[in-house]
């Protein structure tokens, strides 16, 4: 019998590869995503009890069609008997498409008509097999309003074709699954509200998803970039927090609990794209994890180096979160003085947490730890996670830098 775990694996690896051929066989993104959610229902039932069958993708197809059949069926009453079984005839295993079409369902499910909340649900829920409730407990939303976004979401793709968009519009479109993929992946490795430091579930559901997209687009710089990027920094996760849930800084953690596999698959992924590749935002955010993640202590850091990577970022794709994340690298360089100083010219970013964090960091630094205090309590106001409210709160009463 095969283990819940396994088979629940077994389940999300599929639902991108069954939906995509069901949606090429009929169209209609909506009812036939409706239909391969009902088929993988029904194999998490009955497997157990029945077996696994010799072929559990063609399974999960045929069920999926047959499912989209009765469901067109009892739309179109009106039509035709047999003008409806010869335009709906359920596909044999041996028509089954032998490639992947995780690629098309992504660019689909992240349409620039749908806005960035339907894009996550949307993806996690059609190419991630995620459940509704999964989705909510994940970014603490009840379930009916995921399921209220997925259904817009829907509505919105109703008449779009299942097929890659046109050469013009694929770069912006895949783009936008790259960000779509990497807010997945950020949700979970720092949870921006709530009890925990972490949600496991996005960081690996971001990570697999790209690595599916990777073996898809091999040569795509910027996608192997990412899937670096993720590896390199969810490495860190076993050091990130202590017992009793508190978090660990970047500083302060035990390096020796870091995943060196996940660090060497990593490095060798960035090692690779940069020397073959166009460069791109994603593969800079990677070599500079990189960076950390080669120190084998916090002082053994090439602060030079990371610094000379943030500006090159900037000049690639300039934000106020990268500005923002340069400043620490720039005191470390050049004195917490001159960080201060840089941290005042950055704008776009009134209001944030972050900002006070590495003030105070900063000003621990320059000698000034009544001065840090007060910033790390205002960033703690701020924060909506738990775990970081706590950390910023024990700064504010010991004093120290992070």
């Amino acid at each position: 019998m095969t283990p819940p775990a396994a088979l629940d694996q077994l389940l999300r690896d599929l639902a991108p590869q069954v939906l995509s051929a069901v949606c090429r066989r009929f169209g209609d993104f909506a009812r036939c995503e409706d239909a391969v959610q009902e088929a993988l229902l029904a194999a998490a039932v009955k497997w157990p009890e029945q077996g696994m069958p010799d072929s559990p993708k063609n399974w999960l197809i045929t069920a999926a069609a047959r499912r989209r059949i009765d469901i067109e069926r009892s739309e179109s009453a009106r039509r035709q008997r047999e003008n409806t079984a010869a335009a709906l005839a359920v596909p044999q295993p041996e028509r089954v498409p032998a490639g992947d079409d995780t690629l098309i369902l992504l660019m689909l499910c992240c349409h620039p008509e749908l806005g960035k909340a339907s894009q996550l649900a949307l993806t996690l829920r059609a190419v991630g097999g995620l459940t509704t409730a999964e989705i909510g407990r994940a970014f603490l939303v009840p379930e009916k309003t995921v399921s209220q976004r997925i259904n817009r979401a829907k509505k919105r793709l109703a008449g779009a074709r299942f097929r890659m968009p046109p050469p013009e519009d694929r770069a912006e479109r895949m783009a936008a699954v790259l960000q779509v993929l990497y807010l997945i992946f950020t949700e979970g490795h720092t949870a921006s509200s709530g009890t925990a430091v972490n949600r496991v579930e996005l960081t690996a559901e971001a990570i697999r998803l790209t690595r599916q997209l990777h073996a898809q687009v091999p040569g795509d710089g910027e996608v192997a970039g990412l899937l670096a990027l993720m590896l390199l920094t969810d490495a860190r996760r076993p050091a990130r927090t202590r017992p009793d849930g508190s978090a660990v800084p970047l500083a302060e953690q035990d390096r020796t609990r870091w995943d060196s596999a996940a660090i060497a698959e990593g490095l060798g992924l960035i090692g690779k794209t940069l020397s073959t590749a166009r460069l791109g935002p994603y593969q800079i955010e990677a070599a500079i994890a990189a960076v950390h993640d080669e120190a084998a202590r916090a002082e053994d850091t090439d602060w030079p180096q990371v610094l000379a990577l943030y500006d090159l970022l900037l000049a690639v794709a300039p934000s106020p979160v990268a500005a923002l994340n340069r400043i620490v690298p720039v005191a470390m360089v050049h004195g917490a003085r001159e960080g201060l100083r840089q941290l005042d010219e950055i704008t776009g970013l009134d209001g944030h947490h972050r900002v006070d964090v590495v003030r105070a960091h900063l000003l621990d630094l320059a000698g000034e730890p009544e001065q840090a205090r007060v910033y790390y309590r205002s960033a703690a106001v701020k924060t909506l996670s738990v775990p970081e409210r706590r950390y910023l709160e024990s700064r504010a009463a010991q004093g120290k830098s992070p």
